[in-house]
């Protein structure tokens, strides 16, 4: 879309440099003999390995731009041994790993070079991007050996690209020295760089030379813990960014309200087709509908537009042969009937607009793979696009280009997001509406039989609601029945903490936003209850695999971080064999944790017992301070979930 523009003018600019010099590849260091008698690392106790020294020049000259990489590691135990793996990720097309040297010294100080093949692998392919890996394997390495290898990553040519020291690493890192050549920018389209950083270790900060290369030296930095239910980790690492842009000076505000003019411009000129999209509003409504129907009218039809975002990626090839040129604006994206779920999003824009509504363009950030902040004036980050819509004093945030996503609701990850509200004053921040856990559930209602033999048989009845259908049916979007329907019964089975068969009854509604996804199941779950003595019990509760093992560590490093607020609610009817009598119920459970609720109830009734379970999670990120709270909470759901109910069986039973 629009946007891509400034990424045009840079490849412009660049495209008219003259070619610098490369440089000289990263040597390997001299063998050290206080680094061959190593056995530990106080600063990392327990370490399997270390990293002694790493090394990352980066060139952006433009022309032939390119990062040369070096890492020379200690391994202290069998278990770093793995580390003669190496596997180094590139993004095809874009750029690529040339010149690779690696070569292990033995704990005695030989050397043996490595000569073997490189291998290449796929990594990830999604949307048209392929990201692959070179691998290989150092040879020899033994508890004491130092691996050395290091690489070029060649980037693509007359482009210009962003880059990053990531300094934080799965090991330890003794020492690491960090240097860039920044483009110097052309007359015909100036660029200037400016850059960031974030939890530096103690040390010297990134600063510039006299030859103006930037540099930095960083020690002693800690390993990076991968934990469950953790922020984005490059949100948590230890960081410096270096951003190239077209709109040049240090003022924050001054930067991002150049930037929302310049974008403000583009989205006008894009939407701004009024008596077009007044005779498509025209074909939508009726003029007596109030406003609210009008508004979901529009939405509906918006999403019954083909989404090209959404479907199987295009070959080269094929692209080539359809020849499909970008829409410049609303009105040919109407005409067409199709388009991606930006140009969607404008569209609902115009469309709404026409229909008399006061609403804004705004893009806002993705908190899937980092959390923005405006200080660091990094535009790209703000990569997705919603409607924001004024109706009955409300502020709706709206994106009816992200396929299933029910009106009102935003995919998770652009909820409680911060984002620029474009305007012809050059924007307004804004925060997205974060909705409700209620908004987005999963209700369990089983009925079921249990025998006398100890099985447990019957109907379940699984809704998803909100956000849970909204992702059932994205993940689904391509796959068959068959593949779906293994998918429910794996996702039904998976939340009992015991062996479970279930099958799959019905046909569920995979194409709707509105409605629940629904999907019903026979289910039985062998040798459910258990004797004990005269007795026979049966747990409190059936669905509980999801807690089971959640937060059980005692220490934690990062904060606690939930992708959206939701609930699960259960509730599930047992009934008894003939004869058979409840002996004693648990205690109703009600635990509060503010942010996060559960609740468990019993009921009983002639030859059957009723257990009801419900887990809200209204919350997104749990601070690691509040960690030991969280983690006693969550010891009580799982003390309630294990609690049993007794029962008395009939003397038939009993005699056997």
């Amino acid at each position: 879309m629009f946007r891509s523009v400034k990424w045009v003018i840079v490849g412009l600019a660049v495209g008219m440099l003259t070619a610098l010099d490369a440089g000289a590849a990263i040597g390997f260091q001299p063998v050290s003999p206080e680094e061959l008698k190593m056995t530990r690392e106080p600063q990392a106790p327990g370490a399997a390995a270390i990293i002694l020294y790493r090394q990352v020049d980066r060139d952006d000259n433009g022309h032939t731009s390119h990062e040369d990489n070096y890492r020379r590691i200690k391994i202290l135990t069998e278990e770093g041994r793995k580390y003669a793996n190496v596997e180094i990720a590139f993004v095809k097309k874009s750029q690529d790993v040339v010149s690779i040297r690696a070569r292990t010294i033995r704990p005695d100080g030989s050397i043996a070079d490595y000569g073997g093949q490189v291998f290449e692998k796929e990594l990830v392919k999604a949307r048209g991007v392929k990201i692959l890996a070179k691998t290989f394997t150092l040879p020899d390495v033994q508890v004491g050996s130092i691996l050395e290898y290091s690489y070029t990553m060649d980037l693509g040519e007359h482009l210009l690209f962003e880059s990053h020291w990531i300094l934080s690493d799965e090991l330890f890192t003794k020492k690491a020295q960090f240097s860039l050549k920044p483009y110097r920018g052309s007359s015909a389209v100036p660029l200037s760089l400016h850059w960031s950083w974030q939890d530096l270790p103690p040390g010297p900060e990134p600063k510039e030379g006299p030859d103006h290369i930037i540099r930095m030296e960083a020690n002693d930095i800690p390993a990076f813990q991968i934990e469950d239910y953790m922020p984005p980790p490059n949100e948590l690492k230890s960081r410096v960014d270096f951003i190239y842009d077209a709109i040049s000076g240090k003022d924050e505000n001054a930067y991002w309200k150049q930037v929302g003019l310049q974008w403000n411009g583009y989205l006008e000129n894009f939407v701004g087709k009024k008596k077009e999209m007044e005779q498509a509003v025209a074909q939508i409504v009726a003029p007596n509908d109030s406003p609210e129907v009008k508004l979901r009218k529009i939405y509906d039809r918006v999403q019954q537009i083909r989404n090209t975002t959404y479907e199987v990626h295009k070959t080269e090839q094929e692209e080539k042969r359809d020849k499909e040129k970008p829409a410049e604006n609303v009105e040919e994206v109407w005409k067409r009937g199709y388009g991606d779920r930006t140009q969607l999003n404008w569209l609902f824009l115009g469309l709404v607009r026409a229909a008399g509504f006061e609403a804004y363009g705004c893009w806002v950030s993705d908190r899937k793979d980092y959390f923005f902040k405006p200080v660091t004036m990094q535009r790209s980050k703000l990569d997705v696009n919603v409607v924001l819509v004024k109706a009955d004093g409300k502020d709706l945030y709206l994106a009816p280009g992200v396929a299933f996503t029910p009106f009102g609701l935003l995919t998770w990850s652009e909820t409680a997001v911060t984002g620029l509200r474009l305007d012809k004053d050059g924007g307004t921040w804004i925060r997205t509406t974060l909705p409700h856990a209620s908004e987005s559930r999963i209700e369990r209602v089983a009925k079921m039989r249990l025998s006398e033999t100890g099985d447990l048989e019957g109907k379940l009845t699984i809704t998803y609601v909100g956000l849970q259908a909204m992702y059932h049916r994205m993940e689904e979007r391509h796959a068959d029945d068959l593949a779906r329907k293994k998918s429910l019964e794996k996702r039904a089975t998976d939340q009992i903490a015991v062996a479970a068969e279930a099958e799959l009854t019905n046909r569920p509604d995979w194409t709707s936003s509105e409605t629940p996804l629904v999907a019903e199941f026979s289910l039985k779950i062998p040798n459910w209850s258990s004797n004990a003595g005269k007795h026979v019990v049966i747990p409190a509760a059936i669905f509980t695999a999801g807690e089971k093992e959640l937060f059980e560590h005692a220490n934690r490093v990062h904060p606690v971080y939930f992708d959206y607020p939701y609930e699960k609610a259960d509730d599930v009817t047992v009934e008894l064999p003939t004869g058979w009598q409840v002996s004693s119920m648990p205690k109703a459970l009600d635990q509060n944790g503010k942010v996060i609720t559960y609740d468990l109830s019993f009921e009983q009734g002639p030859g059957m017992v009723r257990q009801m379970r419900k887990l809200t999670y209204d919350v997104l990120l749990v601070d690691q301070k509040y960690y030991g709270a969280l983690r006693d909470f969550f010891q009580a759901v799982r003390t309630g979930d294990g609690q049993q109910i007794v029962l008395q069986p009939g003397t038939d039973h009993a005699g056997n």
